[in-house]
């Protein structure tokens, strides 16, 4: 079954641990929401092979979600797992490339080489900056009344984990699967004007996953470990390379979507759909030769709004193809086209 508990905390850091010695070894971070502390449990290495983790640190991230997040009470908001609001799903959602995620192990000595390290950096910075806050998105335990956190003592015991890819797992872990719950670490720093989005996944999980259960698909048999997809997933093969999401003139407007063939032969588009942020869809026909550009105009029942939003591009399967996100400051030049 599912997370029980999903949601996200707002609040501050005020400390952080590293662990080295544990089979299944985590960085600790220690935050504060209000008058209630919280441990942060973050995930650095596997109990499964390969043990290395897939991060992905984007530094300038940008995304609709973070429009909304500021306007969250500081503490603990439960999230409900559907498309449309705060929650995160790492396929769905378009909050970044899988190819653009890469592989560290957990503890290396020496500075800036490994998965702790890259934790810590943001943490220490988000503990020095005094207007820096963390959205940490998982699954909440606690509080442990009269119970001390065991790494740091505060009572009673409370926090996060599953601070990661929470979809397309083993069978080991398969009842953990579930859609639009998974986990990460947003830094937002007010005084840079700058929000850090922190991602992990596990080499073991898969990227196409059913949209009810967050299953593993069958129609993947053989997806490729980590970030690079095998010759048995559909991804790129067409892209999302522009959008007109705010057209000129009044509502209706005639919105537009541009796709690309990036493969060598030509596709068959037939039962292909695109998806907006709310995951209506619009069936697609014909065929895009090999190199060249389809510009799709969707109907009123699929909305680009000018708020920020994603844009998903399905096969008639239903396995994820391309996704691209974009934000309110991109939809607000009226008649250009955002370009992916």
């Amino acid at each position: 079954m599912p997370l029980k508990q999903y949601g996200v905390l707002k609040g501050n850091a005020i400390g952080g641990k590293r662990e080295t010695e544990a089979s299944s070894p985590h960085f600790q971070i220690h935050m504060e929401a209000g008058d209630v502390q919280y441990r942060i449990a973050v995930n650095v290495k596997s109990q499964l092979s390969p043990s290395e983790l897939l991060f992905l640190v984007d530094d300038d991230f940008q995304h609709s979600i973070t429009a909304s997040l500021p306007e969250l009470p500081i503490g603990f908001t439960p999230l409900r797992s559907q498309p449309g609001g705060q929650a995160l799903d790492f396929i769905r959602g378009n909050l970044f490339d899988r190819l653009d995620m890469r592989l560290l192990p957990p503890n290396l000595p020496g500075p800036n080489n490994d998965l702790s390290d890259q934790i810590e950096h943001y943490v220490a910075r988000a503990i020095a900056e005094p207007n820096a806050l963390i959205y940490v998105f998982g699954e909440r335990w606690g509080p442990e009344e009269g119970v001390p956190d065991k790494i740091f003592g505060f009572t009673p015991g409370n926090g996060i984990h599953d601070i990661h890819m929470n979809q397309g797992n083993t069978p080991r872990f398969k009842s953990d699967d579930g859609v639009w719950q998974d986990g990460g670490l947003l830094f937002a720093f007010p005084g840079f004007r700058q929000w850090v989005g922190v991602f992990l996944a596990f080499q073991s999980q898969a990227w196409h996953t059913d949209d009810r259960t967050g299953h593993a698909s069958p129609d993947v048999p053989n997806p490729g470990p980590g970030p690079q997809p095998s010759p048995t997933e559909p991804d790129h093969l067409v892209r999302i390379v522009g959008a007109l999401v705010n057209p000129v003139g009044p509502a209706p407007e005639r919105e537009t979507v541009t796709l690309l063939n990036a493969s060598p032969e030509s596709i068959e588009l037939t039962g292909w759909k695109i998806a907006d942020r709310l995951k209506k869809t619009h069936t697609l026909s014909g065929t895009v030769n090999a190199g060249t550009t389809l510009v799709v105009t969707l109907p009123q029942t699929v909305q680009l709004g000018n708020k920020g939003g994603i844009i998903t591009l399905l096969n008639d399967k239903g396995l994820k193809v391309d996704g691209v996100s974009y934000t309110t400051q991109q939809a607000q030049k009226e008649g250009w086209t955002i370009v992916f």
